[in-house]
């Protein structure tokens, strides 16, 4: 294996952007996070191709997790891709496994192949289908751009068509992106401008970088590095880092940025995900371009990791008081409903939903579903969401939205979550 420093070398001769920039994470930082997306993989659920992906982009690819994770993922694909993985999931599998040198074209496991460009291009039409006919996808806009990024990177046909309809939608002055979605929209349209020829196309993509480019330039000067929230910085580094010539002659501190980064302890295995390449350098964009004979010799050493990632037992024993709230005022016969419970300080916000079911599970029952960040709420009070009507339980903190899930958010003793039906 590689030293350390001559892995973090390797990364700074191969990577340009934020690299050239002096922008790459002490690979102290680097190993702490290769550290905790290890510890995330679990055998009991499903992989995650962001964390493959991530540790493919950082160079780590030595360990036993790793190959565990590639042959998971490979499974993974054979049984659940063209059945019930939505487009946005079989592109981030497609991004996983061009970076760990494998052909989507023809992926075995478990005794089948299946052709994974093939089905991307098969839902991403189903997405296009939807946007042309009701003015939304089948999904997300945010899945879409993941979609383009895997046909581009995979030189398939499909990407350009959606391209130029994220162009549009950036460039309409009646939407209103989140960071994370104008982020993939922008690497997606990096992608598209390097492959196209076709100048209009060429204009039209040139046009939208720039508006989105700019736009996080500007959040950032007015959030002191911030751009959006600490989760959506990942998303948002990597595209600042992969499009500098849309945004030039204006430059980009990217030193100011990454301190925001620096500043924060990523414990949320798809937000380490989605910021690591960043931190070293690179983006999504580079995951068909790896070369996966070298390692960075950046993977993580177990006894070398201090403190403990672990809480401490004064910490565990300590118990807070949260007030918890369910209320739909959206649909059917509307309900409000309030209770306090107690848990261990340092709880997650779950732990407060299952004490509270547990107290009066006829009120505040709920269900979840496993996804790549985490358990998601779907259901509360019998009441579940529906991606047709565009539903959703949006979890409040007084008055403000959280920005992480119920298996991360920790409340504060006396704090008072809102569980509200919403629509998106």
């Amino acid at each position: 294996m590689l030293s350390v420093a001559f892995g973090i070398g390797v990364l700074l001769a191969l990577t340009g952007g934020t690299v050239a920039n002096g922008c790459v994470a002490p690979h102290q930082l680097v190993s702490k996070m290769l550290q905790r997306l290890e510890d995330s993989v679990k055998t009991d659920e499903p992989p995650n191709p962001s964390v493959l992906l991530a540790m493919n982009l950082a160079g780590a690819t030595d360990s036993s997790i790793h190959k565990w994770l590639l042959q998971q993922i490979q499974e993974e694909a054979v049984k659940r891709a063209q059945k019930d993985m939505t487009s946005g999931e079989v592109a981030l599998y497609v991004l996983a496994l061009l970076s760990s040198c494998q052909n989507p074209q023809h992926i075995q496991a478990l005794g089948q192949t299946v052709d994974l460009l093939r089905i991307l291009q098969q839902k991403t039409d189903e997405e296009m289908a939807s946007l042309e006919a009701e003015g939304i996808p089948k999904t997300t806009l945010y899945s879409v751009s993941l979609d383009a990024i895997g046909l581009c990177l995979a030189r398939v046909a499909g990407y350009q068509g959606a391209s130029v309809v994220l162009a549009k939608q950036v460039l309409s002055p009646e939407n209103h992106l989140s960071v994370d979605t104008r982020a993939v929209v922008a690497l997606a349209l990096a992608c598209t401008y390097g492959q196209t020829e076709l100048q209009d196309v060429q204009d039209l993509l040139r046009k939208a970088l720039s508006v989105v480019t700019n736009g996080f330039l500007d959040e950032q000067e007015k959030g002191d590095g911030m751009i959006g929230n600490i989760y959506s910085m990942g998303l948002a580094l990597q595209a600042l880092g992969a499009t500098g010539k849309f945004y030039a002659p204006r430059e980009w501190d990217c030193a100011q940025a990454f301190s925001v980064v620096y500043n924060h302890d990523y414990r949320q295995p798809m937000a380490i995900a989605q910021v690591l390449p960043a931190l070293v350098g690179r983006s999504y964009l580079e995951a068909a371009d790896l070369d996966c004979t070298r390692s960075s010799g950046i993977s993580p050493s177990l006894q070398s990791l201090s403190p403990k990632l672990e809480s401490t037992g004064v910490h565990r024993a300590a118990r807070i008081t949260v007030q918890y709230s369910i209320i739909n005022k959206l649909q059917g016969g509307h309900f409000s409903y309030t209770t306090s419970v107690q848990v261990p300080g340092g709880s997650t916000l779950l732990k407060v939903l299952q004490a509270a079911e547990k107290e009066k599970p006829d009120i505040f029952s709920f269900q979840t579903e496993q996804t790549s960040w985490g358990p998601m709420v779907v259901s509360i009070h019998g009441l579940a969401a529906n991606p047709d009507d565009r539903t959703y339980w949006q979890f409040l903190s007084g008055r403000d939205a959280l920005q992480e899930g119920v298996g991360t958010y920790k409340p504060q003793d006396g704090e008072q979550i809102q569980a509200v039906f919403s629509t998106y």
